[in-house]
């Protein structure tokens, strides 16, 4: 029963992550009149505020130790930080800007990419259905850009931004509060840095908007630490095949709230190139469930024969009188 309970969690959990990501659109444009830098200089200032509360809270210190003794993983760290500031910043703008549906391209495909960043930076082999998936996703983007007139620029740079962050993090394997304390601590002298230097030349908004507006900008820190500490509760409740279909409930989101919400033109050739992307997500996701319950299957089959393997030998140490005992003699 407490299994049970736990995976429920997880679930909700998972599901409340990946909402608010796919609902977080409808928060940037409430920041006007702040440009995308400055909502991401605060992003990053009151980010490290809130995950530095948190950790004060738990008293979580330790790693920081750990990790300025390893240039290595500083450097991985810096370089994350350094991609999901692209990352955010870009996407901050693409909302405000009218470019929703095509910002939740890129993380519809950001699983293809990230699979092929893994043939070709890792070297990994891929099923023939991986194939197939990326295939689509490759003549997904090509429809788009004979729709645009150009590549979708906006999709392809939040999607290999996100799929190099979740490569580095992967290498630097950290817990997601101390990531996220780590790489906003990276970019927090930059960040106020910029934010000190708008407000010398006159151009801040963070007081010229008002308190309201004020509060709104340092809640960008609790918009960025919810869902990832929501994510992280989800992670270790939950199957990773199951995080792995919550996933797509952000884009999903995103791509609603572009069309329904902000109304933004769905041409037929942008259903074309979207239909293509989530064929490529359906093959993506069935061959990912195959070979997951494939392994499952193979792991209790090895589980049963060292079973019956291990029995005939405890059979035969039981009946076997012992020697040692008065008794047995």
């Amino acid at each position: 029963m407490k299994g049970k309970n736990e995976q429920r969690a997880g679930l909700l959990y998972g599901i409340g992550a990946y909402g608010m990501w796919g609902l977080v659109p409808v928060f940037w444009p409430l920041l006007e009149p702040s440009g995308a830098v400055e909502i991401l200089a605060h992003r990053m200032v009151w980010s490290l505020a809130v995950v530095g509360i948190a950790l004060l809270v738990l008293r979580r210190w330790a790693w920081i130790g750990e990790l300025i003794r390893q240039p290595r993983r500083l450097a991985l760290i810096a370089a994350a930080a350094t991609v999901i500031a692209v990352n955010w910043g870009l996407y901050i703008w693409s909302v405000n800007n009218g470019h929703v549906v095509e910002a939740s391209l890129g993380y519809f495909i950001n699983p293809l990419v990230t699979i092929a960043l893994g043939v070709l930076l890792l070297g990994e082999r891929l099923r023939p259905a991986q194939w197939v998936a990326v295939a689509t996703g490759f003549a997904a983007v090509l429809v788009l850009a004979i729709g645009y007139g150009q590549p979708p620029w906006i999709s392809l740079a939040l999607a290999f931004s996100f799929a190099t962050y979740g490569l580095a993090k992967k290498k630097v394997n950290m817990g997601g509060l101390e990531s996220l304390a780590a790489e906003t601590a990276v970019l927090f002298l930059p960040a106020l840095g910029f934010l000190l230097w708008l407000g010398a030349s006159g151009r801040a908004t963070f007081l010229a908007g008002g308190a309201g507006h004020g509060a709104l900008l340092a809640a960008t820190g609790l918009v960025t630490a919810i869902p990832l500490v929501c994510f992280g509760a989800a992670a270790i409740r939950v199957p990773l095949s199951v995080l792995g279909l919550l996933q797509y409930l952000a884009p999903v989101f995103q791509f609603a709230l572009g069309i329904l919400y902000f109304h933004e033109a769905m041409p037929p050739e942008r259903w074309a190139g979207f239909a293509l992307v989530w064929v490529a997500l359906i093959v993506l996701t069935w061959d990912a469930l195959r070979t997951a319950r494939r392994t499952r299957a193979a792991a209790l089959r090895l589980a049963v024969r060292a079973a019956e393997a291990v029995a005939p030998l405890a059979t035969a140490s039981a009946s076997e009188p012992d020697t040692n005992n008065p008794v047995a003699k």
